[in-house]
């Protein structure tokens, strides 16, 4: 039986994030999206940098290969990566009133469905209420909506991302006490 590993993500581990990102924003949107949608998902979404400098954003791997990441931030930014049109907001939260943000989500998809998406989000879930926090929220991809629900996220309101050529991405901000 292979065991799944985590570990907080550090600089080195960037060219693989990002080449994990790309084939999941493209491989595993499909169901949720036109093929127009899920082109455009790649200025919307995407790594930010500054959750793995903040020590913040989890890896998982089985066998020494990344097969899963995501985090979390005690910053303001709610979604987007550092090539997405999405503006950033790098003020940092009051644990006592803000929610803390889980941000940048992504499986790999040759191991989708295998508990790796559930495993991030109980070590950002985790480390969010350690430092404070008695809320998360999100903003969700369609395809990651199904997970959030389990997990107890629920919708505050629909979102449609900046036109990109035309074209809108829907994503849902969701939230749950922690």
């Amino acid at each position: 039986m292979t065991i799944l590993t985590h570990r907080l993500a550090i600089p080195d581990d960037l060219p693989a994030l990002r080449a994990l990102m790309t084939r999941a924003i493209e491989r595993l949107q499909d169901d949720f999206l036109s093929p127009e949608q899920v082109r455009a998902s790649h200025k919307v979404m995407g790594l930010d940098t500054q959750l793995v400098l903040d020590g913040t954003y989890f890896v998982v791997e089985l066998d020494g290969r990344i097969v899963g990441s995501g985090g979390w931030s005690w910053r303001a930014t709610l979604y987007g990566g550092d090539d997405s049109i999405v503006t950033r907001e790098p003020v940092a939260l009051d644990p006592a009133t803000d929610a803390a943000k889980i941000r940048a989500m992504y499986t790999d998809p040759d191991f989708a469905r295998r508990g790796i998406g559930s495993t991030v989000l109980r070590l950002c879930e985790e480390a969010a209420r350690k430092a404070g926090f008695a809320r998360a929220e999100m903003m969700a991809t369609m395809a990651g909506e199904p997970l959030y629900r389990a997990f107890g996220y629920l919708p505050v309101e629909p979102v449609l991302s900046a036109p990109i050529d035309g074209v809108q991405v829907p994503l849902l901000r969701m939230e749950k006490a922690l």
